[in-house]
């Protein structure tokens, strides 16, 4: 798109003039004709002497809301999944169970061998479903949700580090005691002379490496490409420690191992050949994006428009995200998860970024015309998901940008609280407020230091309720830092709200 081509405003009716909505406060009030550009909206202080704990010079609050039906529940079949997962586990298991003849444990020394084969079986199994979740096929996602996708990678991620450990600790004592030699020799032993087994314990420390680097304490001081080429090695575990699996799992041999397995291992490949190779070549080939334009919203703060084919085809939403890779010489072998900050159209995407780091930095320096790579759109974060017929939208920080885009496809009286540590943190407010208005909604910012008493009272279970009584029969929208959200949702859980009610996007890599 060439570089002087002003976008089509997503938001605006056919009857308005196409124009890009204001990109600072300061030009959307220039260019308001009404005296109090934000009629709903304000900064929010606490009071004393208000019965709803809060005091605004805007308009008054928003009503209570009726007891509507809620709208229909859309989302992945939970208890399917699960069941699938533990059939999947129960069979691996049994295979070992088939293969044991009984009688076969009759000392401490077999009961080893017994207890390290099994924890080898559950361990590889968990294995492929790791990395069937890290595969990125569109289907997985849609289907169980990108917030139970990375809860349950996390906990099989630390199951599958401990059993592949006790797999070792168990194999090794069980042939020390057979053999009647000490385990560390033992252990040397097993290294050096059985099949494959140097990749299999290169395959180890790699699991254990990963397993290190994603506690959230040492995952936070790393910057995120370096963690996310370190996760990426992930793969290899696989690549390495499958020929010890073949070689010497005599479980993986019978008759029905020679068919479960295998079909495993084709199912994990294909997901991820699908998910990690044809449809971002595909989606790449059909858009070809580029950079239109990059725009300055606020301290930090900078928009990225993104040109390209075939937009209206694009099978993304509001509050979606995706993976970018600008083609630049210093940055094209970096790949980040940016959200949308507004609504598809078929004219232009846009993400918004807070600069925080040096690659951040240099996207705002991009020209137009800036070749890009692009994986997606994931996340459920979507208006879709709702299960009721009113929502509450909460964004901190950078966390504006998918609650922006979400508020173009919310129900009335939607009510957004925007949490910033300054007032010129505060991004979108002319086109927060003007989407306010053209959906009647309500938008309320809380600012100041998470020490300030506004800011501490927000979290309380008073303080929420004064901002949006009928909390409980709302779907609440949470987007933010780690500590952020999880503030509120222990909040909303005294509140009642239940955990259907609740969409999370943190911000985790």
């Amino acid at each position: 798109m060439p570089a002087e081509r002003t976008p089509v405003d997503p938001w605006a009716g056919a009857e308005r003039e196409d124009r890009r909505p204001p990109q600072t406060w300061d030009s959307y009030i220039a260019d308001s004709d009404v005296d109090d550009p934000y009629r709903r909206s304000d900064i929010l202080v606490e009071s004393h002497t208000d019965p709803t704990g809060w005091k605004a010079s805007g308009p008054a609050q928003p009503p209570i809301p009726d007891d509507r039906p809620p709208a229909e529940a859309v989302s992945g079949n939970r208890l399917l999944t699960v069941l699938l997962f533990f059939s999947g586990l129960a069979t691996s298991v049994s295979l070992w169970l088939f293969d044991t003849q009984a009688g076969a444990i009759n000392d401490t020394a077999t009961a080893m061998l017994a207890a390290g084969r099994i924890t080898g079986l559950i361990g590889g199994y968990l294995l492929f479903i790791q990395l069937l979740m890290m595969s990125r096929v569109s289907w997985l996602e849609e289907w169980v949700g990108a917030r139970d996708l990375l809860r349950w990678h996390r906990w099989l991620g630390t199951s599958l580090v401990m059993f592949v450990l006790a797999h070792i600790v168990f194999i090794v004592y069980g042939y020390a005691l057979t053999a009647d030699t000490g385990v560390v020799d033992q252990g040397w032993s097993i290294i050096t002379t059985f099949p494959d087994m140097l990749k299999a314990t290169a395959a180890t420390i790699i699991l254990v490496v990963i397993s290190l680097l994603s506690i959230r304490g040492a995952r936070a001081k790393l910057p995120y490409e370096l963690w996310h080429l370190i996760h990426l090695t992930g793969y290899l575990v696989l690549l390495l420690g499958y020929g010890h699996q073949v070689a010497t799992g005599a479980d993986l041999s019978g008759k029905f191992a020679s068919v479960f397995w295998p079909g495993l291992t084709a199912l994990v490949i294909s997901a991820l050949v699908w998910g990690r190779l044809v449809e971002p070549l595909w989606l790449n080939v059909r858009h070809r994006f580029e950079v239109a334009e990059v725009v300055a919203e606020g301290a930090n703060t900078f928009s990225i428009y993104i040109d390209g084919k075939k937009l209206e085809k694009l099978p993304a939403q509001a509050g979606q995200f995706m993976r970018w890779r600008f083609l630049t010489r210093n940055g094209w072998w970096q790949s980040h998860p940016f959200s949308l900050s507004a609504a598809p159209n078929r004219e232009w995407l846009r993400l918004t970024v807070t600069a925080v780091g040096g690659h951040t930095s240099r996207l705002g320096m991009m020209q137009p015309g800036t070749p890009v790579w692009a994986e997606g759109p994931f996340g459920t974060f979507t208006a879709q998901r709702r299960t009721r017929r009113r929502a509450l939208l909460i964004a901190g920080g950078s966390g504006i940008a998918p609650i922006r885009a979400l508020l173009e496809d919310m129900p009335p009286d939607t009510i957004v609280i925007y949490r910033a540590s300054r007032p010129d943190e505060l991004v979108f407010r002319g086109e927060l407020e003007e989407l306010a208005e053209r959906r009647d909604a309500w938008v309320r910012y809380i600012v100041g230091s998470r020490n300030d008493p506004g800011p501490r009272r927000l979290f309380s279970p008073d303080g929420l309720l004064g901002l949006v009584p009928d909390v409980s029969r709302r779907d609440v929208y949470l987007c933010g830092p780690p500590g952020l959200v999880e503030a509120a949702v222990a909040t909303l859980r005294e509140l009642d709200v239940p955990d259907s009610q609740l969409h999370l996007d943190p911000f985790e890599f």
